[in-house]
């Protein structure tokens, strides 16, 4: 028996042997660190017995399968301690994750107390050191097993899964666990773990079942890894957006408004208008862009048209009784309404309002939609996942020659919003492809779909830009470009989609005079600018850490007169930041200053202006940073009436002291900064600050 090892070299063994004890003899130190093999490609235990030529590869914690299979069992000892400590708790699943792992139970709610003491079961499990076994039974062998044992999910799991002569079961100790694998040899390679947090979560995250409870975890081989995760999950819980998008006061939800039903509050809202106002002056002023107001619902019909009632039916809401019969007519004779989840049905009879010709293309409609989708409650999640949302939404209107350019422009405009934002480096591009495995689902036939993709396959290249296929993600009326980036989580969502269309044109009878004065079917892209404002907004919060550039920033200045006497003074300091466009605040009330300052920096300022007797007596301003704090006085030069040509020394957050400036060239410059949307680097710290006082 040959085996070919990762390397190219090959060990001959005369007789059958497990992969660990191949690994034993390859070395000791291999094998003690070994998780699990991979044989011919196929990823194994190292309890599997190899009895024939093949390729081996020792896969330890460092490969991501090594990781799964880690992990893997961490969760296994995690179910056993949850038995041990709650007999009457049921098992479900309890798979590998990123970063981790998780298992759902049915049982009751968990306190971080409860996950401590779980944690301690494990670790007398994992000291014990049981052996995992692996055996197989037939199904009903293992419905019986089930059963006998009370585990109803496990005989539901079992009873669903496909037909086989047998089924894999592991036992470590008392405990079983109908499971694949594959695993490690034995609980005692544990090193390090830590269970994360525990949450509700929906059997088979369907909300029609019952709400289970998911304990989260994660594992390592060094503890010294372990502490790092641990830290960096601290520091990321920090950026949250569900948490300091709050504490922010940008939004809020209440509970007896609804799920998925954000209420975005006065500061989110300054930085939404913002991003909207840029981009609405971005896409009608320098892209040729026209905009449209179409209603937020509409009869069924329309969407019959579409195709949408009969693909995406289950995803809207709709108004008064569904009372269809079953060729699609109203029961009743009244109309059926649904919301809009989407804009496009609405924006091609704003284009076919009146005749086009060629000379009309491309012709590019842009809305500030707002939008309903009837999202699944276990997928609700702060601003990232809601059931009403506003996207910068758009379709082009082309002719087939204009497709590429017009394609090519939607990806440039979408990655100079990225860039301006400071956010294009974050993001991943994903074409997202039809399923050929479940055509039912999707309009048109393999032939259609194999030549549009193959066409928007080669702008991509030419664009070169670099990006992943996936198949099964594509609309069900043409493929997209998605445009993808992670939360602090690691989670991964669709920011900005382009879409090309090929076949909603010809159910909407869409039409455009060419050349010779013949009708043409026009092409159609679906585009995003910036896609979901509230989705960007949450992915900006976790981004910066609330700490947002300045001319996103709700607040940009606030003036701080040290009591009500200089308020006047700080009133005229105020108009004139106003005056020029500047979103500034003044704190007038009568708390010291230094509790003024607290809460400034608290809300993330950019700049502070502070006023007192000595500014107003000597002509000075004192400017203060969220990071450097008091600058303390400094002289001003020649102060000009209503201070407008005076100066002021400046400290930012970006590069310390600045110096002194004039005071209209502050506001100049922090204009520039606003108008550019410029993300300045920050050089300075608030630490370095610290020691410099």
């Amino acid at each position: 028996m040959k085996i070919t090892l990762k390397d190219g070299s090959f060990k001959e063994y005369d007789q059958a042997m497990a992969a660990i004890d191949i690994a034993k003899d390859i070395s000791e130190g291999l094998a003690r660190v070994a998780c699990v093999a991979e044989v011919d490609g196929n990823v194994v235990d190292l309890r599997t017995i190899i009895d024939k030529d093949c390729t081996l590869n020792i896969l330890t914690f460092d490969s991501e399968e090594g990781k799964k299979a880690y992990r893997h069992t961490c969760a296994h000892v995690l179910a056993q301690a949850v038995k041990n400590l709650y007999p009457d708790a049921k098992l479900t699943i309890g798979p590998a994750i990123d970063n981790g792992y998780y298992y759902d139970f049915d049982m009751e709610s968990l306190d971080r107390a409860a996950l401590d003491a779980i944690e301690k079961e494990m670790k007398k499990i994992i000291k014990k050191g049981d052996k995992l076994e692996r055996f197989e039974l037939s199904k009903e062998e293992a419905i019986e097993l089930m059963t006998k044992r009370d585990e109803p999910y496990k005989v539901e799991m079992i009873k669903e899964h496909p037909d086989t002569d047998t089924l894999t079961f592991y036992q470590q100790g008392d405990f079983i666990e109908f499971c694949a694998g594959p695993h490690l040899m034995s609980t005692k390679t544990i090193k390090a773990f830590k269970l994360t947090s525990s949450s509700g979560a929906y059997w088979r995250g369907d909300e029609k079942n019952k709400m289970l409870t998911r304990i989260y975890g994660t594992a390592f081989n060094k503890k010294a890894d372990l502490d790092a995760y641990l830290e960096h999950l601290e520091e990321i819980k920090k950026r949250d957006h569900n948490k300091l998008g709050r504490e922010m006061e940008l939004f809020t939800t209440v509970d007896v408004i609804g799920q998925g039903l954000p209420l975005i509050m006065p500061k989110g809202v300054k930085i939404i208008q913002k991003m909207q106002r840029w981009i609405e002056d971005l896409e009608d002023n320098e892209w040729g862009y026209v905009r449209t107001k179409t209603p937020l619902m509409a009869k069924s019909d329309l969407y019959k048209i579409s195709d949408h009632w009969g693909h995406y039916k289950d995803g809207m809401f709709i108004l008064g009784e569904d009372d269809e019969d079953e060729n699609g007519n109203s029961v009743s004779g009244k109309d059926i309404f649904a919301l809009r989840p989407m804009t496009c049905p609405f924006q091609y009879y704003v284009y076919k309002a009146s005749q086009k010709s060629y000379r009309d293309l491309p012709y590019r409609m842009g809305e500030t939609s707002t939008l309903f989708r009837n999202e699944d409650s276990g997928e609700m999640h702060g601003l990232t996942r809601v059931r009403q949302f506003t996207i910068s939404e758009g379709h082009l209107i082309c002719m087939p020659e204009q497709i590429d350019e017009e394609f090519k422009n939607c990806v440039k405009l979408a990655k100079y919003c990225l860039e301006t934002l400071g956010l294009e480096e974050d993001v991943t591009y994903r074409m997202s492809k039809w399923d050929p495995e479940s055509p039912d689902k999707y309009l048109g036939g393999a032939e259609e779909w194999d030549r549009v993709e193959g066409a928007m396959r080669e702008i991509l290249d030419e664009i070169g830009l670099e990006y992943t296929e996936e198949a099964g993600e594509a609309a069900f009326y043409g493929p997209k470009l998605d445009i993808q980036a992670k939360n602090v989580y690691g989670k991964e969502d669709t920011m900005i989609t382009i879409q090309l269309d090929m076949f909603l044109a010809e159910r909407f009878d869409m039409y455009y005079i060419d050349q010779n004065g013949d009708k043409k079917r026009p092409y159609i892209i679906h585009r995003t600018s910036i896609g979901c404002y509230e989705r960007t907004l949450a992915w900006l919060i976790e981004k910066y850490a609330g700490k947002f550039p300045t001319w996103l920033c709700p607040e940009q200045v606030r003036v701080l007169p040290i009591s009500e006497k200089y308020a006047e003074y700080g009133q005229k300091v105020l108009d004139e930041l106003k005056k020029n466009g500047i979103d500034a605040t003044m704190d007038n009330r009568s708390e010291k200053i230094g509790y003024k300052i607290r809460e400034a920096r608290l809300d993330k300022l950019p700049y502070m202006l502070v006023v007192g007797a000595k500014e107003e007596e000597e002509g000075k301003v004192s400017v203060r940073s969220r990071y450097l704090g008091d600058e303390g006085m400094k002289e001003l030069g020649e102060f000009i009436a209503a201070i407008k040509e005076g100066k002021v020394s400046v400290r930012s957050r970006f590069a310390g002291d600045e110096g002194q400036k004039v005071l209209s060239v502050f506001i100049n410059d922090i204009c520039e900064e606003i108008r550019t949307k410029r993300i300045r680097p920050i050089e300075v710290t608030e630490e370095e600050n610290t020691k410099k006082k």
